[in-house]
C-alpha cells in the first residue's frame, strides 16, 4: 500500500515541480522525477513529517523534485 502512495504522490509532486520549474516532460519523466524527488524530500524532511503529519511529506515530495528538476537542468543539459 505504501508503494502505491508514493506513486500517487510522486505523480502530483512531479507534475507540480514541473508546472512550477516550466518545462514540458512525459508522463513517466513527470511521476519519475516526482517519485525521485519525494524520496529526496522525504529523507530530508522526515523530521518535519514527524512534527506537522502528512502535509509536510508533501510539501517535502515537491521540493525534492524541484531539486531534482533544478540539478537536471544544471549538470545534463
Amino acid at each position: 500500500m505504501q508503494f502505491v502512495f508514493l506513486i500517487v504522490v510522486g505523480a502530483a509532486a512531479g507534475f507540480i515541480a514541473t508546472r512550477l520549474m516550466k518545462i514540458e516532460a512525459d508522463l513517466l519523466t513527470t511521476v519519475g522525477v516526482g517519485i525521485l524527488g519525494a524520496i529526496i524530500g522525504g529523507l530530508v524532511l522526515r523530521f518535519l513529517l514527524v512534527l506537522t503529519g502528512l502535509a509536510a511529506g508533501f510539501v517535502g515530495a515537491i521540493l525534492g523534485a524541484l531539486l531534482l528538476i533544478w540539478l537536471w537542468q544544471v549538470y545534463f543539459k
